[in-house]
């Protein structure tokens, strides 16, 4: 039975470009796999906290010598992990802030990346622990980010394709939905481009 996860961060919710090309491209992989169960982290709608000193003093702390803000930050960042681990293909949509992506996605890889857990360092290199998922990420930029000049500053997509891969999530298709302040026209090419893409991978991966 394959799981997949969902995970959208657009500050403009179900409106946001990046959350809607996200969200219909899980739906539709869904539906392609008879028995497929599809969980969503909506990081708008239930933002989590950033992580403070509770969970980075708690989780190198024994479970028994916690305190009780400690236990409940550990515990949220294990289900977080929980979650993440059980899904075989994983969804993230992320629209561009200043850069890079939404707080709220950057503060769930900060639950999320944990030594010993998720990855682990082993003679002298690191190993990323989440192998053998596929990754369909997907972001939204005004600008197009994925030709020069602009290219330089996508901090967005190398930021959150490094983390993956550092969690030993290597195979990654990208889906970027970009240009779309240039005008009523450069957005209409934009989604245009976006349909293309996102029906092109679900020929593939049906």
């Amino acid at each position: 039975m394959s799981h997949i996860l969902l995970v959208t961060s657009s500050p403009r919710g179900s409106e946001g470009l990046s959350t809607r090309y996200a969200s219909q491209l899980a739906k539709r992989l869904a539906a392609q796999r008879p028995g497929t169960t599809l969980t969503v982290r909506d990081l708008t709608a239930a933002p989590l906290n950033h992580i403070g000193e509770a969970y980075v003093v708690g989780r190198v702390t024994p479970p028994n010598a916690r305190t009780a803000a400690q236990g409940e930050a550990v515990q949220l960042a294990e289900s977080l992990v929980a979650e993440l681990a059980a899904a075989d293909t994983v969804v993230i949509g992320s629209a561009m802030i200043n850069f890079g992506p939404p707080s709220p996605l950057k503060a769930w890889f900060d639950h999320v990346v944990w030594p010993g857990v998720t990855f682990r360092y082993a003679n002298d290199s690191v190993e990323g622990l989440l192998k053998g998922k596929k990754v369909y990420l997907v972001t939204a930029a005004g600008g197009n980010f994925s030709e020069e000049p602009l290219a330089a500053w996508d901090y967005q997509s190398r930021y959150l394709k490094h983390l993956l891969r550092f969690l030993g999530m290597t195979d990654i298709e990208h889906i970027r939905v970009e240009g779309v302040a240039y005008g009523p026209e450069a957005l209409q090419a934009a989604v245009a481009s976006a349909d293309e893409a996102l029906n092109s991978l679900l020929k593939h991966a049906a």
